[in-house]
């Protein structure tokens, strides 16, 4: 996979001008643990500022931070994977924004997890949150509030569907490797899955077989147009929200050549107000996991990360 070392340092400046001392400061910061590059995405949903210019690279074990608005701010996240750039030309095999490395508040190409995410509402200064699975699956990811004060629940999807994928849902990278799962309404377009024209309500939006492959893996993700998971998401002034993805090795080495062997892909993001450091994750797959927070501002980040064997989390 080629890299890039382009950072694009001029939206620190912008949204720096966005802070008062009304409200704590949040600091978003996007991790890449990952033994290659990763291209994360970023959308707000209409009438919300662009942050980051909407997507940038991240090389193996470096991460990237910046100051969320302090006012209401909602949007998606998600990783780009199997990205190239070559002859001038920069694509990706999942979560693509019309080829462009910032996506400067465009969508990307499903299949793609998704994190959605809305910081700052309500009185009590709510962020809520929640993974979904409506625009079809790339890379297992789950979000985590610490430190937050109501109803803060870790949501997510840490399912490997990669490899439990129905051949009809499946989506092939161009070197022909399963790259992503579809959701029911990218594969066969209908009204009804798409939950189109009579189909878009509450009353006439249901759940389908295929839908159902999603919901039964991960009961916390939304999996269609009007599905809402029993969890609610509204965390006041959480410490840091921290989302996280990783997929398989094996699943990826055709779309990174240069993948080490016994690596793992994992794509993080954290919301914080002050502080961060590395911690080890467990999985019992053959995975390594590290989460990083900040230490306090002026202090050194101090790196624990190594490869480790542990526990699947039940959602």
């Amino acid at each position: 996979m080629a890299t890039t070392g382009s950072i694009f340092a001029c939206a620190f400046v912008i949204l720096c001008t966005l802070f008062h001392a009304a409200r704590p400061e949040l600091i978003l910061t996007v991790v890449n643990n990952c033994p290659f590059t990763v291209y994360p995405a970023i959308q707000p949903n209409a009438g919300h500022p662009v942050l980051e210019n909407g997507g940038f690279p991240l090389q193996t074990l470096t991460h990237r931070s910046f100051r969320a608005p302090d006012q209401l701010w909602s949007g998606r996240i998600w990783g780009r994977t199997g990205c190239t750039h070559s002859n001038g030309k920069f694509q990706c095999a999942t979560g693509d924004c019309n080829s462009r490395i910032e996506c400067n508040g465009l969508g990307g190409a499903p299949p793609a997890t998704l994190a959605q995410i809305t910081l700052h509402h309500g009185q009590n200064d709510f962020s809520s949150y929640g993974v979904s699975l409506v625009d079809g699956f790339n890379l297992p990811m789950t979000v985590t509030p610490h430190e937050g004060k109501g109803v803060c629940p870790v949501v997510g999807c840490r399912a490997d569907l990669l490899a439990t994928c129905p051949d009809e849902l499946k989506f092939r990278s161009p070197a022909g490797d399963v790259a992503g799962c579809k959701s029911g309404c990218k594969a066969f377009r209908t009204d009804e899955l798409c939950c189109r024209n009579h189909y878009n309500s509450p009353q006439t939006c249901r759940a389908s077989s295929f839908s159902e492959f999603f919901k039964h893996a991960c009961p916390a993700t939304f999996t269609y147009a009007h599905d809402s998971p029993s969890l609610m998401h509204e965390c006041s002034s959480p410490r840091e929200l921290k989302e996280d993805a990783e997929a398989r090795l094996e699943q990826m080495k055709s779309m990174d050549p240069g993948m080490r062997k016994g690596g793992s892909k994992v794509f993080q993001l954290k919301v914080d107000g002050v502080a961060f450091r590395l911690i080890p994750e467990p999985s019992k797959s053959r995975m390594h996991s590290c989460y990083m927070h900040l230490r306090m501002p002026g202090s050194q980040p101090v790196d624990v990360c190594k490869s480790v064997t542990t526990r699947n989390y039940k959602l």
